[in-house]
């Protein structure tokens, strides 16, 4: 149902693109958005990974850096099926993680050495099979196709207010209409694909590591953390939000609203009703 809902909710989102270009300049304008979505989703297919970790400084560790750390990434995407993925350290005091890469085979997990002083290692492994849940299913090009597509129609927004004319079928109040809601339904639209990828990728991890505990637990000390410390990067480039196991943005009044995940205590409470489940794996070789 997740992955049918993350689908319906991208078509509105390309539909709401490829009607701000008939808006603004008919067939031929719908035309021309619809190539300008292809073009920049192609672009963000082949570079977002690398304008990712670029945009937050991380740099790749190898098994003579970090034997411990790597040897964990290995052990848990054997166990998810996976090809090896890179391993990437950000010098931010923010616990966090988050997962790149167009697919399995290009993919990468990045951690904040703040995520290192803040979890056990225990709760590391469920972070990053959490990280691997996301790659397993996808979800770093999901999600980077939605923010693409966000977006281009904020940008076709601001373009159809210089462009847009007085000739489009919704008159000129209608045109503004169009271009104050657009962008704010694209942006509900990313948030809600973006929640529901979570959901998926803490299943996922609680399945891969064998102890959904170990997530939920690394969950509420990472947002409890994270709450009181600041991710400068983060704030800079908001786009990049929904990449994160927990919201590096801070913010009050309707930020909830606008929020790239869900509660955590949801997530959390959902985790523990996994716990439950019988027969769970032996702990993991880095215990």
């Amino acid at each position: 149902m997740n992955t049918l809902r993350t689908g319906l909710l991208m078509a509105v989102l390309t539909g709401i693109f490829l009607v701000m270009g008939f808006l603004i300049g008919g067939p031929i304008g719908m035309a021309l958005a619809f190539l300008l979505a292809a073009g920049m989703n192609i672009w963000a297919y082949w570079n977002s990974d690398k304008a990712l970790l670029s945009m937050y400084g991380a740099r790749q560790v190898s098994t003579a850096e970090q034997p411990g750390l790597v040897h964990m990434v290995g052990q848990l995407a054997t166990r998810a099926g996976l090809p090896m993925p890179k391993v990437y350290v950000v010098d931010n005091p923010q616990p966090n993680a988050f997962a790149t890469g167009r697919n399995p085979q290009h993919a990468a997990v990045c951690l904040t050495t703040g995520l290192f002083k803040s979890v056990s290692t225990d709760e590391l492994a469920g972070v990053i099979a959490h990280e691997l849940g996301h790659v397993k299913h996808r979800d770093t090009l999901t999600m980077t196709i939605t923010a693409t597509l966000a977006g281009a129609i904020s940008m076709l927004a601001n373009f159809a207010y210089f462009f847009g004319g007085r000739r489009n079928p919704l008159g000129l109040v209608g045109m503004l209409l169009v271009m104050l809601l657009a962008p704010f339904a694209a942006v509900l639209v990313q948030m809600a694909v973006s929640r529901s990828r979570e959901f998926e990728a803490d299943r996922a991890g609680a399945e891969i590591s064998g102890r959904p505990l170990w997530l939920a637990s690394a969950l509420a000390h990472i947002d409890r953390d994270a709450a009181q410390i600041g991710n400068e990067e983060a704030q800079r480039n908001p786009a990049t939000a929904h990449m994160f196991i927990v919201n590096p943005l801070h913010g009050g009044g309707l930020s909830g609203l606008f929020s790239s995940h869900p509660s955590t205590e949801e997530r959390i409470a959902r985790l523990r009703a996994m716990a439950g489940a019988p027969s769970p794996p032996p702990r993991g070789p880095w215990a």
